[in-house]
Formats: C-alpha cells, structure tokens, sequence
C-alpha cells in the first residue's frame, strides 16, 4: 500500500505547476544552470526512485538545470572527520543537532539568507530556535524522531522495557549495538541515570565501564548494516532510530519497537551549508526546494523518519499520519537532547570508546554482576538506579561538599584579614 501511495504521488507530483516564491531573481536563478551542486547527507535518507518513489534529486536537476553530486555518510563523526580533513568539498550537508552546534562553533558553517528560503514557513514554533541553532541562522529542520529498541518478536519473549536487554546473557551473539560513540554512550547514560550532556570525567568513566561490560555478550557494532541483519532475523535486539524500524518491519514484520522506561535520545536534523561554498543561492534554492510540501512528503514517505513539516504530518493522506512510533504524544516518553561537548570532554568520549571497542572481556574481573546483579537498588515506581550509579551520585556530593567546605574558609578568611 505504501509503494503504491508513493508512486502516485510521484505521478501527481510530475503534473503539479512549479510553485514560485524564491526571492532571487528568475535570471539569477537561470544562471544557475549547467552549475553542480554537492550533497552531503544519510544513507538512505532521501527518496531516490526506487519502488515507484519520486526520485528527489533527480527532479532537482531537470527543473533548475543543476547537476548535483550526492554522496552519503553513515553517521556524523565521519561526516566531520571528512570534512575537517580537507579531502572532501561540498555545499550542503545534513548533520544532526549536536554535530551543528559543534560545526557553527567552529566556523564551518555559512548563514542562511531566509528571503531565499520562503517555504521555511512550514516549519513550526516547536522546531525553530533550539539549543543546537539558536537564532536559527545556519540550519533548516529536515527530519526529527527518536532513538529506539528494536527487537525480534520470534527471538525474544516478551517486549523488553528497558535498555539494559542489550546486556541479556540469554541473548549473546543476538545483540546489535550503535557503532558510534554518542549514540552508545547515550545508553549507557540512561541506564545509570546520568545525563547526555554531562562534564564529569568519573561519569564517562563509568558509562564506558558499564559499555565494557556488554561485550560479555558479544554485540555487533553496526551502522548501516543494521537493517539487511534485523530485516534478514540475523539478530534479535538492536538500538536504532524509530523512522529506520518502520522501514525494516515492513520487510520483516516479526520485528517491533519499544522506547525503553530510562529514557531516549531524541534528535533533529537539519540541512546547512558549509563555510566556503562556491554555490550559495544554488544550495538555498535546493533547501526551498526540499520544504516544498509535495517533495517533503515525498521523503517522510520514503525514508519513514518524522516531518517536522506542517503540511506533511498534518496531512490525514499522509502514510504515517498520526502514528504513534513517529508522533507519539509529547511528554510520553522521558527525552534528551544531545548539545556540543567542550573539547575535553569529547576528547575523552573519544579515547573512551577506543577502550570500550578494544576491550576484552575477562570472566574473572567483570563487572557485570555489579550493574546487573541482585544488589540492584530499585522504587516502587520502577525507576532503577545501580550500584555504581548510586556511586556517582556519592562522589558528586562529596566533591560538591569540599567544594562549598573551600568556598565558606575562603570567604572567612576574607572576613578575618579585613578585621585585622
């Protein structure tokens, strides 16, 4: 029913006046022709064609005259590693929240001139001015959604609620795992209760400790492979984001998603252009162009991921429309935001998860009873927090106490020179 909703949509699209409204000059925009233009964005996160799709780019091209080059990352380290290295020039790119931060911080991004994107219109309150962009002066809103636990209805027994079945014993050899720090940390960090965006250097290390303990059960560190695994039964649990489960049930309907009771990473997505580009007015032409209502349909169709589009998801033709995986109700699900980290920090995220992949499991020093064990202190709510959680939270205190205990002899000491 979906492919079939798709190409008709293709079709309808085709027939369909080009809508006007770009504040360059129709000459302007006619010069642009014979120019190429570079993509850089997701794999599998544009509607290419297949299955009857709208073939995004490939329409682009006929209307304007614009050769465009796309090519493909699979997560955003690599994207960054690419681009700060030199080897690699491109126009736009499609980076999420956290890695835009990052990248306006360091100059790598070019503002935006919104009279040349008109149909940024469609995008609402509840997507605009966030914490990666502020003033929203360098990225546009292309997809949001929320990371998710994937599992195989015929390889697992009941609906897992917590993160914590990617560390099931019954399950080793069965269990993917993000092959991305930001993501995998993000895991462990709802498990023990902490923060994603957290500074302390004893907290990373216990996270990347908690990590270790889950090569117990051999995981899979995957990106992309992730959907050929779960779609073909090759595994029974996988992290992923929700928008990639709907496409991968559709082809394995055994599978289903849960977000987990800890808590999830939700995301935006967003398309910028990069410091230097030699196309500008051809890259804001192709932003407007991918926030026309027909062709952002078009993708939240194909890719699956959340519109934060209002003519698309609040379209009751719309394939997703009022889908509870996509659009559940605000306030549902415990979420966190990633944001930039300092240096440092990311630096030792960095260093950490080397350790964490490098790791060699050893029976006889594992911490796994530690987080997993009996000595598990829980509410009645069903909030859980473990042991080294609870550690956290004592060293914490103990450091905030010595630094208030320095701060009041500081101050009395203050007091005392003035007496004498």
């Amino acid at each position: 029913m979906k492919k079939l909703f798709a190409l008709l949509l293709a079709v309808a699209f085709v027939m369909m006046p080009v809508a006007s409204g770009f504040a360059a000059e129709a000459d302007e925009i006619e010069a642009l022709r014979g120019t190429t233009l570079y993509v850089y964005n997701w794999g599998e996160y544009i509607s290419d064609g297949a299955d009857g799709s709208l073939d995004v780019i490939r329409e682009f091209e006929n209307r304007y005259g614009i050769d465009v080059v796309y090519d493909t990352f699979d997560n955003n380290e690599t994207m960054y590693s690419k681009l700060k290295s030199g080897g690699v020039t491109y126009d736009i790119v499609i980076p999420s929240d956290y890695m835009i931060e990052r990248m306006i911080a360091e100059d790598m991004l070019e503002k935006l001139d919104y009279s040349n994107i008109p149909n940024y219109k469609y995008i609402p309150e509840k997507y605009r001015m966030l914490g990666h962009d502020p003033k929203d002066q360098y990225s546009v809103p292309y997809t949001v959604g929320m990371v998710g636990l994937i599992y195989n209805k015929t390889m697992v027994s009941e609906a897992p609620t917590s993160w914590k079945a990617l560390w099931d014993k019954n399950l080793t050899g069965g269990i993917l795992m993000f092959n991305n720090p930001r993501d995998a940390f993000a895991i462990a960090q709802s498990i023990l209760g902490m923060d994603y965006n957290m500074e302390s250097e004893t907290a990373w290390k216990v996270a990347a400790e908690l990590l270790k303990e889950q090569k117990v059960v051999s995981p899979s560190y995957v990106s992309d492979e992730v959907f050929n695994m779960m779609e073909a039964g090759e595994a029974a649990l996988a992290p992923y984001y929700a928008g990639d489960f709907l496409s991968m049930q559709e082809n394995n309907p055994d599978l289903d998603l849960v977000y987990p009771d800890e808590g999830v990473n939700f995301f935006v997505d967003s398309m910028c252009i990069l410091k230097g580009t030699q196309n500008k007015l051809a890259a804001e032409l192709f932003i407007n162009y991918m926030l026309e209502p027909e062709i952002a349909l078009a993708n939240a169709e194909y890719i699956c991921y959340a519109s934060p589009h209002t003519e698309v998801y609040s379209n009751p033709e719309y394939s997703y429309y009022e889908n509870e995986i996509l659009y559940p109700e605000d306030g549902r699900f415990k979420t966190q935001n990633f944001l930039n980290l300092k240096p440092e920090t990311l630096a030792l995220m960095s260093s950490l998860w080397d350790d964490v992949k490098n790791h060699i499991p050893d029976s006889d020093s594992s911490n796994y009873d530690f987080f997993f064990g009996d000595g598990e202190l829980g509410k009645a709510d069903g909030t859980v927090m473990t042991p080294e959680a609870w550690s956290y939270v004592v060293y914490i205190g103990i450091f905030v106490a010595i630094c208030l205990a320095y701060v009041i002899f500081r101050y009395a000491r203050k007091k005392y020179r003035e007496k004498v």
